[in-house]
């Protein structure tokens, strides 16, 4: 009886503990109505090169953040490895992340694939930060890396 109680309390505090875990994770996301990249496909940038919006029927959430998808074949290479398609500093822009620490909104059409990582930048009112990040890149993306896990602590 007592080593069923005890199995009871690590499993009640282990649920508690990834549920706390994925509301942390989904308030540093930049998300809208908890989808991420505003309802692009994160696999399209990868096969297809663009942004390409996903389709609200076909969807699936990741540890609490959402994603949309064009297709079903986009959707099953996601739960494939999710980790591989997720963005970057949780969809933030890169560059602001780089230069400041800053959580900036993006333009999902506006992105970068680096060693099989998918950054995504602001771009709007003549401001393309992408163009400022290939300038600098490798210094910026060791400092977002820096900001981006202070900020996931």
């Amino acid at each position: 009886m007592k080593k069923q109680i005890v199995v009871l309390i690590m499993f009640f505090f282990s649920t508690l503990t990834f549920a706390q875990k994925e509301s942390q994770r989904k308030e540093q996301f930049n998300l809208e109505q908890s989808v991420a990249i505003q309802g692009y496909d994160p696999v399209a940038y990868f096969t297809d090169s663009k942004g390409v919006k996903g389709k609200k029927e076909i969807s699936t959430s990741y540890k609490g953040v959402e994603y949309h998808f064009a297709s079903v074949a986009h959707k099953a290479l996601f739960l494939k490895n999710p980790t591989h398609y997720e963005p970057e500093y949780g969809g933030w822009c890169a560059y602001a992340m780089g230069l400041n620490g800053e959580k900036v909104a993006i333009d999902p059409k506006t992105f970068k694939i680096v060693d099989g990582k998918l950054y995504l930048f602001y771009n709007a009112f003549f401001n393309n930060t992408l163009k400022d990040w290939n300038k600098n890149e490798l210094k910026l993306k060791m400092k977002a890396d820096t900001y981006w896990q202070k900020i996931t602590q």
